[in-house]
């Protein structure tokens, strides 16, 4: 496994993997890698001929009282994580070599960057729909892979390539879940026990809203009041959201319909949170 940390080695390297008539998969990380980040790159892995991993903690997805110099890292047991997989090769720049002075260039997928958590982290998808095209035009791939856990970002990403004309296959790969239903997360790590009890609620509340919805009940605002109950329940009470929206343009819902988004978001103890569901 080979790591480069530079961008011109990094395009130099791709360009001779796609010259040698293989397929690079992709998949872009900011590492403390965990079980949902595994599946993703084994899924690169199968779908690929070359695998390339980047650990980048980008911060200008971050916001001002956001948690980018908390934000976990575990360099180490990332890398020998990868290599178990077998990964070909893992770009790790630093903040310098992706934003050197006088970087003034961003992206944005305007409209559906609004919704959701952009209500809540203003800048945020700016951020990730320009670190995710640079990093795609450092690593060259034909196919990329994305978590559905951030699904907002997910289609972000899909509108982009569209949009610019990017020849790249985004692939959404389902959400990995521990046992008692929480969406697996690099965050999970700041919960105390207590906290983690708690945060299930999540995943519960998700899980409610879609089995009304099948046994007929379709009106958005008793199917969010019933998930808020069960936040409540659990002492959940910091929501940024809990909204039932178009799972392809994210448009706001009266009536919930079969293949709508159900997302929330909420803060527990110190750790925001996120999942999401499929009507």
């Amino acid at each position: 496994m080979k790591v480069v940390d530079k961008v011109n080695d990094m395009q130099t390297l791709s360009n001779s993997v796609r010259k040698g008539g293989r397929i690079i998969s992709f998949v872009p990380t900011m590492g403390a890698l965990h079980e949902g980040h595994i599946s993703l790159i084994r899924k690169a892995k199968e779908k690929g001929e070359f695998l390339i991993v980047s650990i980048f903690v980008n911060p200008t997805q971050f916001g001002l009282n956001e948690d980018y110099k908390k934000y976990s890292r575990d360099l180490e047991g990332d890398l020998k994580k990868i290599k178990e997989i077998g990964v070909d090769v893992v770009f790790l720049p630093d903040v310098n070599e992706i934003y050197p002075d006088g970087f003034e260039t961003y992206v944005e997928v305007e409209e559906l960057q609004k919704p959701l958590c952009g209500q809540f982290r203003p800048g945020h998808f700016k951020g990730v729909a320009t670190i995710v095209l640079k990093l795609f035009n450092i690593v060259k791939p034909d196919i990329a892979i994305f978590g559905e856990k951030d699904y907002q970002q997910l289609i972000i990403i899909q509108k982009m390539v569209r949009d610019l004309h990017l020849e790249i296959e985004i692939i959404g790969l389902p959400i990995i879940r521990e046992d008692d239903g929480l969406a697996l997360s690099s965050r999970n790590a700041y919960l105390s026990k207590k906290e983690r009890k708690h945060a299930k609620a999540l995943s519960e509340a998700l899980r409610e809203i879609t089995k009304s919805f099948d046994q007929g009940h379709n009106e958005v605002k008793d199917l969010i009041q019933r998930g808020r109950d069960i936040l409540n329940k659990s002492l959940i009470y910091d929501i940024d959201y809990l909204e039932i929206r178009n799972g392809r343009t994210l448009e706001s819902k009266e009536e919930a319909q079969s293949g709508d988004l159900v997302a929330v978001a909420a803060k527990v103890g110190n750790a925001r949170l996120i999942d999401n569901m499929k009507l």
